[in-house]
């Protein structure tokens, strides 16, 4: 259920709803608008709510929610979520780029990326120190070695740094090095891992799983949001359709979806989606234009030699071609790129 206050409604009265609200046993989530203040009312409501509500002072307007996720839909939240990480923002204006190797290998490999990614125009460095595997043979990460290193590449750089967190247990861990937590898409159901990182202050990054729906998705951010961690991201990364081509289906049309459905910023993930080195570039100009807050792009410098997914990473000269392509589109759509630090930043508390 969500309170629409009238918008010359006093703080006395909207706190008048809050009681009401509480008194009844449920949960208020206040989301202050230009115009408008909305109360939206979490928990089992009673049909005579609604009428209870819309007698009270400064009130406007009281409906009914139609969708099963609350907290991650725009009419709970009308105004879009705007995310602060480093010196730029995410859900803003400004597109960002988020790029590096899917895992992070060695010291040299992960230095190398860092810079050479920066100085083609990225804001954040991307790097699996824990990674997921469909073998439990191939390679899976470094572990906290691996987390060491982004620290001292983001202290080298001045690059954020985003890194996936795989179970409940490494969380505080992942939290102590990263500046935004990533949930992958094998993990988007994982419900004690969403719970937890729920509970901290870092932005989050939610991928869509392999084969989940629209509704699914923004049901699981909400389990992060319910645990009051605002701070959340979701990325499109394909999904698993009948093509074997690629890699996966890239679902162009989920940007647009979710920037109706949503105020949570979402961002595109071309190289989980296609698999194929030579089809980031067109699917990256696309979500832009759909209307992506960024780009996550898997960068090597010797992809035939990564140990996770070369054949879907950019070398340095491919990136450097893709962040020149980028700048007319994201003119074209009225963004601007968010602009690389100019120092190191120190690692997060």
């Amino acid at each position: 259920m969500i309170v629409v206050m009238k918008s010359d409604c006093k703080q006395a009265e909207i706190a008048e709803v809050v009681k009401r609200i509480s008194k009844l046993g449920l949960r208020e989530h206040i989301s202050q608008g230009a115009e408008h203040t909305v109360i939206g009312v979490l928990g089992q409501v009673s049909p005579e709510l609604q009428d209870m509500l819309e007698l009270l002072p400064g009130v406007e307007q009281v409906f009914p929610v139609s969708k099963p996720y609350k907290l991650s839909s725009r009419e709970f939240h009308p105004l879009n979520t705007i995310i602060k990480v480093g010196e730029n923002t995410i859900g803003s204006n400004e597109v960002v780029v988020i790029a590096g190797p899917c895992a992070v290998e060695t010291e040299e490999q992960l230095m190398s990326t860092a810079q050479a990614v920066k100085a083609a125009g990225a804001t954040i460095l991307r790097g699996g120190a824990f990674k997921p595997s469909t073998s439990p043979y191939h390679f899976r990460g470094l572990g906290e070695p691996g987390l060491k290193l982004l620290a001292r590449a983001r202290q080298e750089t001045g690059l954020s740094i985003i890194t996936e967190v795989m179970t409940p247990q490494d969380v505080q861990l992942v939290a102590g090095y990263a500046d935004i937590l990533q949930i992958g898409a094998r993990n988007m159901q994982n419900f004690s891992l969403l719970d937890e990182v729920g509970k901290t202050k870092r932005p989050v990054m939610l991928k869509r799983g392999l084969s989940a729906t629209i509704q699914e998705w923004l049901l699981a951010a909400e389990y992060i949001l319910a645990q009051g961690n605002d701070q959340l991201m979701l990325c499109e990364r394909g999904i698993r359709t009948f093509e074997t081509y690629t890699r996966n289906t890239m679902d162009i049309s989920a940007i647009p979806v979710i920037k109706r459905l949503s105020h949570l910023p979402i961002i595109a993930d071309p190289s989980h989606a296609t698999g194929k080195w030579h089809l980031v570039a067109p699917v990256a100009l696309a979500a832009i234009a759909a209307g992506a807050d960024g780009l996550m792009i898997e960068v090597h410098p010797t992809p035939d030699s990564a140990l996770k997914d070369g054949a879907q990473s950019l070398n340095f000269e491919h990136f450097q071609q893709l962040m020149s392509q980028l700048m007319p589109v994201i003119t074209a759509v009225g963004r601007k790129l968010a602009t690389s630090p100019l120092k190191a930043k120190p690692q997060p508390g």
